[in-house]
């Protein structure tokens, strides 16, 4: 990029026209630093990135907004709080186009939802989350108090003796494992490659066996589970009668008849007694002529 070109590109060319008596090049051309930003800071709004500050629901469409999502917001001042400013935050919702507007509450040290929106609750065990229970009002208030200090101060003593052991144990296991970094990386590093060289070997053993999977390694409980399972009685008996079927047939498609056919031809040859055929051969009459009877098949004489 030339120097013309990158000077243009930050906002620095000064056209020949300007003369420094007429100001920087933002009032030379008659617009705001912030550019689009401030196209209503006559009106005491700026618009500026906002980050939402924990999980809401929608009022539009009642969708959850998650913690950490980014508007673009009206931000401008609509009160005090002694010396500090309350600031309002002015934002449509992606889901819906909803307005929603957000302040803060710098007595709380938190932000309030207006209007739009509705703020999710989550509550949460402190066991169950591993976490500190953080002392509440009436016991920060108490903290304040020497005497109350003076006698809380000798379980607090207890309580630290009887974790210090503890932390000092895993503060020396975290120290011994940290100790040796290459060690460390060696080992990682070793049971990587063996791990990459155990999925390769898998790869290609489903790929013989015209798996599109990987199989994962045999192991003690799915062989006795597999131990467990019990067939029907029938299996090997229909399996069997399959199979003979199977290769009873031909494998060339409409080249002999099927089973069901096959008897029934037979059926009729039998029926067709050796005078009748002989009178056949000899062609003393047409086969068009014959007659059926159930249960037997009877030609008639000639004459």
């Amino acid at each position: 990029m030339s120097s013309l070109a990158a000077a243009r590109a930050d906002n620095f060319y000064y056209p020949p026209e300007w003369d420094p008596k007429k100001g920087g090049l933002n009032k030379f051309h008659g617009q705001h630093a912030l550019r689009e930003r401030a196209k209503k800071i006559d009106q005491g709004i700026l618009i500026i990135r906002f980050e939402m500050p924990y999980n809401i629901w929608c009022g539009g469409c009642n969708s959850m907004i998650a913690k950490g999502v980014r508007f673009n917001a009206e931000k401008k001042q609509v009160g005090n709080y002694y010396s500090t400013k309350i600031w309002s935050f002015t934002m449509k919702a992606a889901c819906c186009k909803h307005e929603i507007v957000i302040q803060t509450d710098p007595k709380n040290c938190e932000y309030l939802v207006i209007s739009g929106a509705q703020k999710k609750v989550e509550e949460f065990d402190t066991e169950d989350a591993e976490t500190m229970a953080l002392p509440v009002d009436e016991e920060k208030s108490k903290l304040s108090d020497p005497f109350y200090r003076l006698e809380h101060q000798g379980e607090d003593l207890r309580k630290k003796k009887e974790a210090e052991p503890l932390l000092v144990r895993l503060q020396r296991v975290s120290d011994a494992r940290h100790l040796d970094d290459y060690s460390l990386n060696k080992s990682l590093r070793a049971k990587l490659r063996s791990q990459k060289k155990r999925v390769a070997e898998e790869e290609v053993t489903a790929r013989k066996m015209g798996l599109g999977i990987r199989l994962l390694p045999a192991s003690e409980e799915d062989t006795a589970a597999a131990k467990r399972v019990k067939f029907s009685s029938k299996f090997n008996k229909n399996r069997d009668e399959k199979r003979a079927l199977i290769k009873s047939t031909s494998i060339f498609s409409g080249s002999s008849p099927s089973s069901s056919k096959r008897l029934e031809l037979q059926s009729k040859r039998r029926r067709i007694n050796a005078a009748t055929a002989s009178d056949l051969l000899v062609g003393g009459f047409k086969p068009s002529s014959w007659t059926r009877v159930t249960g037997s098949s009877v030609l008639p004489k000639r004459s």
